[in-house]
């Protein structure tokens, strides 16, 4: 059965995130690497979390088991730049809407991505 991708791109999972989360292919940009965090955030997939985040900001855990029920509604991006003096470095804006206890919610977050060897890495965020 194919179902549609989480991070909102139309295409099927397996086609799109799934590929880089179930497998062993590194997204090619930071905002397909970004598209692919929150799909996994939406299948509990803390493996994948934290082997995105780039060590010199990763937390030892994430203890996504022990959370409170969330359930994601929806993505939107609403930039991607990379940096001219470093093209090795990228910058996300997005919003991600969520269910906790029955309350709405949205984070709206800039990313700051970099890319070593050439894969990217989430490095953290300002939340807006």
């Amino acid at each position: 059965m194919q179902t549609d991708c989480a991070c909102g791109s139309n295409k099927n999972f397996t086609d799109c995130c799934g590929c880089y989360i179930e497998g062993n292919t590194p997204a090619p940009s930071a905002e397909a690497l970004m598209r692919s965090r929150y799909v996994a955030y939406t299948l509990g997939r803390e493996d994948y979390l934290l082997a995105t985040w780039h060590p010199s900001t990763r937390p030892a855990t994430l203890d996504m088991v022990d959370k409170i029920e969330t359930k994601w509604l929806g993505l939107e991006v609403k930039r991607h730049e990379y940096t001219l003096q470093e093209p090795d470095r990228a910058v996300v804006e997005f919003v991600a809407r969520y269910k906790v206890g029955g309350r709405a919610h949205r984070l709206h977050e800039v990313s700051r991505f970099v890319c070593e060897g050439e894969q990217w890495f989430y490095v953290d965020g300002d939340i807006r």
